[in-house]
């Protein structure tokens, strides 16, 4: 078998979600249009090659990213143009497989699970970061919900190539959507490059400025999802406020400091940490900062004394890579993927056992040689992800198929 030099190939991209920067999915998609733009080499299989990629979205993209000759950039919306769920299919379902046809796509990358079924022609690759609705059936509590995952689990089947972004997605989607294992590809992503950027002492006092801090919190947040399970951390933080003051093992616990957007209008899928801290009378002992701007979270993560994460499931786990790749120690449960992203660099706990949370939380409270000791392992751990390794496995699967067809 031999390779095809001195051919055209052009690469549809569904990038609509970079108009979401705060979002895990509107992350990796500018982290990997980033990096992309950088290492279009990697989809050439000689310099004799021509590669287009075609960008679909909704919005012009951020002036921050720049791009080069051989991109562009597709901008469209359907006759509805209110930003809800029945855009999201008409854009996702209908237009965005006809225009793709229609500008001549061979290949197609959607950068998160989606409805959209490409026409056999072009090779459809789909990443998926996870299948909650599956696992949580009560995401889907109307029915323009359930409908669109029901046109997701289709799509996910029919895409011919697959990538998971941890091998927990991969069995989980081998398990319940009965994908076929030689379909599916493990492949990591990476957190923004900004958490691995080293982090000045005037950027760090002026976040905790800006936020009326004092370095040495514990850490807590990522989502007010009931997955999420900030209230196991909040009631286990009462249970060490409590255990403390009778056995006085520590002078004074720290502050806990909660981020993440309170969307109490949401029950019973989200918390409403406000109403928990003032039943656990913690008012004076927890904050809750609300939505936090990307910027400022590498300065709340390094100024922490430890961040906990003790989620009930994640297809990835991006706040705890986030964490890691700064330099805070990390408490995480030991289910789904995130033993996978944390290995030995973090400590574990039973994430639906606030007593072991608690306990797990005094250790890391007690013990600063532990904390040094996962700092430097975080760090180190962090920096095996990278969307150099992500872009150049969608590199090898879109040649491989090219050697293939040719």
């Amino acid at each position: 078998m031999v390779y095809v030099t001195g051919d055209m190939i052009r690469i549809g991209i569904n990038a609509s979600f970079v108009r979401k920067p705060g979002s895990g999915i509107g992350q990796v998609t500018s982290n990997f249009l980033t990096e992309l733009a950088v290492s279009t080499a990697l989809f050439q299989t000689a310099q004799s090659d021509e590669v287009e990629f075609v960008l679909y979205l909704e919005e012009d993209l951020p002036a921050g990213i720049k791009l080069p000759a051989n991109f562009r950039t597709v901008v469209f919306l359907p006759f509805w143009k209110r930003d809800d769920l029945v855009r999201k299919i008409l854009w996702e379902k209908i237009s965005l497989p006809r225009r793709a046809a229609a500008d001549g796509c061979d290949v197609f990358l959607s950068l998160y699970q989606c409805p959209t079924v490409m026409p056999a022609e072009i090779f459809h690759i789909m990443l998926v970061h996870d299948i909650v609705p599956k696992l949580f059936p009560h995401y889907l509590n109307n029915a323009r919900k359930r409908l669109y995952w029901q046109w997701t689990e289709k799509a996910i089947g029919a895409a011919q190539k697959i990538l998971a972004v941890s091998s927990r997605t991969e069995k989980d989607l081998v398990q319940h959507l009965g994908i076929a294992a030689k379909k599916i590809a493990v492949n990591y992503i990476d957190c923004d490059a900004l958490y691995k950027k080293p982090i000045s002492l005037i950027k760090i006092q002026k976040v905790l400025q800006k936020y009326h801090l004092k370095s040495g919190y514990i850490l807590a947040g990522g989502g007010m999802e009931v997955r999420k399970n900030v209230e196991g951390v909040i009631r286990a933080y009462a249970k060490l406020l409590d255990s403390n003051r009778r056995a006085h093992f520590v002078a004074d616990i720290p502050q806990l400091i909660i981020y993440g957007k309170l969307l109490p209008q949401l029950a019973p899928l989200a918390l409403d940490a406000e109403k928990l801290v003032k039943e656990l009378n913690l008012t004076q002992h927890v904050r809750l900062l609300d939505m936090t701007p990307q910027a400022d979270m590498p300065a709340l993560f390094s100024s922490a004394l430890f961040f906990a994460y003790p989620s009930r499931y994640e297809g990835f786990g991006l706040p705890v890579l986030e964490a890691m790749a700064v330099g805070c120690p990390v408490i995480t449960a030991k289910t789904s993927s995130l033993p996978e992203v944390g290995l030995d660099s973090v400590l574990y706990c039973h994430s639906d056992d606030t007593h072991d949370l608690a306990m797990v939380m005094r250790t890391m409270l007690t013990n600063p040689a532990l904390r040094k000791t996962l700092r430097q392992r975080g760090q180190e751990r962090a920096q095996k992800f990278s969307w150099k390794k992500f872009t150049g496995k969608i590199a090898h699967i879109i040649m491989e198929h090219k050697q293939i067809k040719a």
